[in-house]
């Protein structure tokens, strides 16, 4: 077993900070599925831990097999092939928020780095406006959680109800504008890198 270990050691000692987290996510991405390797590290890698509990829960072996000085070893296991399907968010609770005046932007995002999606959960207080502006280069799908609100386009005003579900094709304008109650509403479409929305929330009036 000390042998095997060895053979399938990744040592980040040496590895300047910001190299080491990319390096160790690389080999864990080519191990197949029940494949392991025992990372070598001069501190505890609690922070590295909680990255993989956060984007591969339930699905990553983790042992320690060394506690020294500057000798840091665990043993980093893929027990499945992808990461697992979960319950990200529950969305009851953020959607209740839609009431609440203080709470604006986005207030949920899908964090897991390797994916093909992004989602946003965005808030919108009561008169709350985000202006005029063109989308970006891709579809996006939005889902009204709560509240309502309007949505304005080029070709007139969609009213936005708890429960809507509606499309913004590629680089159409538009503009939101939250109802007496707030309104709170979940994006959806496909990632893109450095996506920079310019958009401004302000209140109406």
């Amino acid at each position: 077993m000390e042998q095997k270990s060895a053979e399938s050691e990744l040592d980040v000692r040496q590895l300047r900070k910001t190299d080491k987290h990319p390096t160790i996510f690389a080999r864990y991405a080519e191990l197949p599925t029940n494949g392991s390797f025992v990372l070598v590290n001069d501190h505890d890698p609690k922070h590295l831990r909680e990255e993989f509990e956060a984007d591969h829960p339930g699905s990553v072996g983790w042992e320690y097999l060394a506690r020294e000085p500057r000798n840091w070893r665990v043993r980093i296991t893929k027990l499945t092939s992808t990461p697992l399907p979960r319950t990200l968010v529950d969305t009851t609770g953020l959607a209740e928020l839609a009431g609440e005046p203080d709470v604006t932007g986005a207030v949920w995002k899908l964090q897991a780095r390797e994916r093909d999606l992004d989602a946003n959960i965005i808030a919108l207080p009561p008169g709350g406006v985000i202006d005029e502006h063109t989308g970006p280069d891709l579809d996006v799908l939005i889902h009204v959680l709560a509240g309502s609100g309007q949505l304005a386009t080029e070709g007139g005003v969609v009213d936005l109800q708890s429960g809507a579900l509606v499309w913004l094709p590629r680089r159409s304008r538009r503009q939101f504008t939250g109802g007496p109650d707030g309104l709170r509403y979940f994006t959806v479409h496909q990632r893109r890198q450095a996506l920079l929305l310019d958009t401004t929330v302000r209140r109406a009036g």
